[in-house]
């Protein structure tokens, strides 16, 4: 219980201030998962049960279309990953979520979760802020592919999750960007100091 208190701090200090009982409370619903590479945290066709919070490694979430599969969202120490949609409506997604590396997980389950915001303001406030931030990141990458071109949607990149570039294959990070792995290169080759 002692690690999922310090994970559940960890959330805290990252999304919203929750009281020491809100911590508690927050730490007692985590559930662990350690995750090799490769594997799959979620499949196509599943209904996304939990939010999870990555203590160690990084996943991405991806779909496919047209035969090719397209790298939606990275997720790393300290952040969230959740098929928002299937989530909130307990629905099957049509995302796949994959460990890249080996990967330390909690995840906050659904039903615990919704039955906790029904009568625990603080873990509501919680839930709204996680829920904000995804959405917020999740606006943020599109008008970045609708608004700016291959050259700037890299530089934004680097700047703000440099982490991404650094850790994750290039064939994904050029998917997630919307451009061939071929031009990725050439955009990189470009910015080389």
């Amino acid at each position: 219980m002692d690690k999922c208190r310090d994970i559940a701090r960890e959330i805290a200090r990252r999304y919203c201030t929750l009281t020491p009982q809100g911590i508690e409370t927050l730490g007692n619903i985590l559930v662990p998962f350690k995750v090799p590479k490769g594997a799959d945290i979620m499949v196509e066709g599943e209904v996304c049960k939990y939010m999870y919070y990555v203590e160690k490694g990084l996943v991405r979430q991806y779909y496919y279309k047209g035969g090719r599969d397209v790298t939606e969202h990275f997720s790393y120490e300290g952040r969230i990953v959740i098929c928002i949609e299937s989530f909130l409506k307990q629905e099957p997604s049509r995302l796949i979520v994959e460990a890249l590396e080996n990967s330390w997980l909690y995840g906050i389950p659904y039903d615990r979760l919704r039955s906790l915001i029904e009568t625990d303001k603080e873990i509501e406030r919680l839930y709204r802020k996680i829920l904000e931030h995804a959405l917020i990141s999740s606006q943020e990458h599109a008008d970045s592919q609708r608004f700016e071109n291959a050259s700037e949607r890299y530089i934004r990149l680097l700047k703000t999750k440099p982490e991404i570039i650094l850790r994750a294959p290039m064939v994904h990070v050029a998917s997630f960007l919307q451009m061939t792995p071929e031009t990725l290169s050439r955009v990189r080759a470009a910015h080389v100091d």
